[in-house]
């Protein structure tokens, strides 16, 4: 059994220590550290030589806020993955902090079933939304005025023309609509199809879409309200 160690940022003791008293009572979970702001978060990841696995990240916290600790720390230590941890469900928070590199996104009434279920997957998948989030994340990419991110082919995994495929796919447009796009026949559009969820393991449209966005192939400006 694989021990997750886990980092909570938040800058309500009470919450902190309601939170980690949940998180001790599994066995495969252990927490190594508590931040009451971002700065406090930021600097515990710089010198120590334990790194937690999983952050709950709290949003709204003094010193550095939860937006900008995960926009830094994502940038210095990728492996890490953090989890929003808030009472903040408004389609902007939620965006944004996926945007900036959030790999879940949670509700402090979320029942805890659910925060421990977040968290195994998380570590298992390095990533997991629920429908909801999927469907925020989903109209805002059909909603951005932002360009999607061609440059980056994932170290060439993804072929152009797959790109091209998974971008009308997010798009939410038929088979036969992207064939008449790309010029090519229904058939060759399954093919692509057929080789993304194979490339990218994932099992359907909602799972094509959040390998797209976790490895910078969408992108999902925090535009949309």
């Amino acid at each position: 059994m694989k021990i997750i160690n886990i980092a909570i940022a938040d800058d309500e003791q009470l919450f902190r220590s309601g939170i980690r008293f949940l998180l001790e009572r599994e066995a495969n979970i252990n927490v190594i550290f508590e931040a009451e702001n971002g700065e406090e978060l930021i600097n515990f990841i710089k010198n120590t030589e334990e790194f937690p696995d999983v952050i709950l990240m709290d949003l709204k916290m003094p010193e550095i806020n939860g937006v900008e600790a995960t926009k830094t720390l994502h940038k210095s230590h990728p492996n890490i993955k953090i989890i929003a941890l808030t009472s903040y469900d408004g389609k902007s928070f939620i965006t944004n902090m996926i945007d900036v590199g959030a790999s879940s996104y949670l509700l402090k009434n979320a029942s805890p079933k659910k925060v421990i279920h977040t968290i195994n997957k998380v570590f298992e998948k390095g990533f997991y939304y629920d429908d909801r989030v999927l469907k925020i994340i989903h109209e805002n990419i059909i909603s951005s005025t932002g360009k999607r991110i061609k440059s980056d082919l994932d170290n060439q995994l993804l072929s152009k023309r797959e790109i091209d495929v998974l971008e009308l796919l997010c798009d939410q447009y038929t088979t036969a609509e992207i064939a008449e796009k790309l010029f090519i026949s229904p058939r060759t559009v399954e093919g692509h199809r057929n080789n993304l969820l194979a490339k990218t393991q994932s099992k359907n449209v909602a799972g094509l879409v959040i390998y797209g966005i976790q490895k910078k192939l969408i992108e999902i400006s925090p535009d949309f309200y």
